[in-house]
């Protein structure tokens, strides 16, 4: 699994579904020197784990965008297929009421450059191509500054679901990094200490804590 945390977030052009519309060439550039963004994969559109996550990052949405940051979420589906799903009541299974992009991934691309993949393609014996593993994404999530780096990840497998509130905790601490030069102790949030980065700081903060 590649560490993505100090390197440049991988470029891509896709299709995405934006508040039930479809948007041709969506790329993350679009918020170079004005957003944060958190770029989370997620397996599959119409199965089980995968909403509770979508609609509980739009239950969120607001936070979100009160810290300056874009939620994107992505999936090795096509666009016909989160349109659908977008279109398909919650008390039926569905998503309906999402507004953020979900990009479409088919090709398997991106999950690929992000390394988020569940399998590859292979040549068996006979020279045929064959895809081992699963051609759908782990549960994979990319913190992205406004300079396009990747500060934070985090990959789960499929059964796995992820916590939005520590999502919107590492926004916190990466944007208190940011704004006062400070680090961040071990369960740290907003409203809390951090302490500075020196030997002294952390004796301070230790012997206070």
């Amino acid at each position: 699994m590649a560490v993505l945390v100090g390197k440049k977030a991988p470029s891509f052009k896709a299709t995405a579904v934006i508040d039930g519309e479809f948007e041709e060439d969506f790329s993350l550039d679009r918020y170079l020197g004005k957003q944060h963004v958190i770029l989370y994969f997620y397996p599959r559109d119409f199965t089980f784990v995968c909403p509770t996550e979508i609609i509980a990052f739009q239950d969120k949405l607001a936070e979100f965008e009160k810290r300056g940051v874009a939620i994107v979420g992505a999936s090795t589906d096509s666009h016909f297929s989160h349109f659908a799903w977008l279109n398909t009541p919650r008390d039926k299974g569905g998503i309906a009421g999402v507004t953020y992009p979900l990009v479409a991934d088919p090709a398997m691309t991106i999950a690929k450059n992000y390394d988020v993949l569940g399998g590859d393609f292979e040549l068996n014996e006979n020279d045929e191509l064959t895809f081992v593993g699963a051609p759908e994404a782990y549960r994979g999530l990319f913190l992205i500054d406004r300079d396009g780096i990747v500060r934070h990840q985090l990959v789960n497998d499929g059964p796995l679901g992820r916590n939005i509130d520590e999502a919107l905790r590492m926004v916190d601490a990466l944007q208190h990094v940011e704004k006062y030069g400070e680090v961040c102790p071990a369960n740290w949030e907003e409203g809390k200490e951090a302490m500075n980065a020196t030997r002294e700081g952390v004796s301070d903060y230790l012997a206070r804590h």
